[in-house]
């Protein structure tokens, strides 16, 4: 059996009741379905909203609160109680579950970015079950912006998993909202993202989600420029998830669009830009359609205070167009110096073993 390792991403629709309370019944069908799947053989990493729904009764509130501090305040409480029903529910079935709260600053610290990723290669070697989930109680901005999608989408990419799963409470991704066009299209595969594939994702389907098809989208784009293609489904259809693995559920298919190492995903998507780099016509050809080194020949300006080793953009010169990133092989000083100087010709400024060309922003 070809062994494989599924992402599968849980929003906080497919976890909750109407009333916006943590549903046990949909926990505990949703562990049965990850169960079957490590059943069969495979490896599973869960990616969990529902911290906020599990706490905020317990806090006193009638409601899903909507400040920031409420939202926190909830979310330490319910951290707890979301982990002690999948942890119950999975040792029912025989398998150990294991917590992990990111940031977006554990992705942006290259030491954080390896820390993490080695600790979930040892998780996953030890049979356990990764269960990971913004860590909501002090990062403020994914609260505003349902960033699971997109935490889900980094870590299938930095484990490199065979598909990620993206459980809501839609099918896929339609032309229109299906819940209020009713000539809307259902679009089964999605060969690449382009700007049209983009607009037709909408805003959330459900008053208790933060994140609709638009951070799904996103986060597609994501993972599947890294190499691992994405399903998006509705956790409301029967056994979605075994479905959705075996490659019979009804849902949306990204297929994957390119491949990166895990080192350049870390630049290509996380790393800060120290700076950016602007080149002529012919280096940006060079780069682009022959996938050549950027010499400092072909700089026409650089901005930022970077040096060498650092991560920079490069964009065209005149139409800022981005190109992509890449580690620079000499500090801003040194590359202006360069700019206009015949001997600098052959002095390669990124590698192309050091450079990604069109990255997300």
């Amino acid at each position: 059996m070809n062994k494989k390792l599924y992402i599968i991403k849980i929003g906080t629709s497919s976890l909750t009741s109407r009333g916006g309370d943590l549903d046990r019944e949909k926990i505990a069908r949703i562990v049965s379905e990850v169960s079957d799947v490590r059943d069969a053989g495979h490896d599973a990493v869960i990616v969990t909203s529902g911290s906020i729904a599990a706490g905020f009764r317990a806090l006193g509130y009638t409601s899903r609160p909507s400040s920031v501090a409420a939202k926190q305040a909830s979310a330490a409480v319910g951290q707890g109680l979301l982990m002690e029903e999948y942890t119950r529910f999975f040792s029912e079935r025989g398998y150990v579950t294991a917590q992990i709260l990111l940031t977006r600053d554990d992705f942006t610290d290259k030491r954080r970015y390896t820390n993490a990723f080695s600790a979930l290669e040892i998780l996953l070697s030890r049979g356990a079950i990764p269960i990971i989930n913004e860590n909501d109680t002090i990062a403020v901005e994914e609260l505003h912006l349902g960033d699971n999608d997109t935490l889900s989408a980094q870590v299938a990419a930095m484990l490199h998993a065979d598909l990620l799963v993206l459980l809501t409470d839609t099918d896929g991704l339609y032309t229109k909202n299906p819940a209020k066009f009713a000539d809307a299209e259902h679009i089964p595969v999605v060969e690449h993202i382009t700007p049209e594939i983009e607009g037709y994702a909408g805003g959330a389907g459900s008053a208790n989600a933060t994140g609709g098809m638009t951070t799904k989208v996103k986060g597609a784009a994501l993972a599947t420029r890294a190499g691992v293609p994405v399903f998006i489904c509705s956790s409301k259809d029967e056994n979605v998830i075994v479905n959705a693995v075996n490659g019979t559920a009804k849902g949306t298919l990204f297929k994957a669009d390119g491949s990166l190492k895990t080192r350049l995903q870390w630049m290509a998507f996380y790393a800060p830009g120290k700076g950016n780099i602007f080149v002529d016509k012919g280096a940006a050809e060079a780069l682009t359609e022959h996938g050549k080194s950027l010499l400092a020949a072909g700089i026409t300006a650089v901005e930022g205070d970077f040096s060498k080793g650092d991560v920079v953009r490069v964009f065209t010169s005149g139409e800022h167009e981005p190109i992509g990133r890449g580690i620079v092989g000499y500090s801003r000083d040194e590359l202006s110096a360069m700019i206009g100087e015949a001997d600098a010709r052959g002095n390669v400024a990124i590698h192309k073993d050091d450079l990604v060309l069109t990255v997300l922003p």
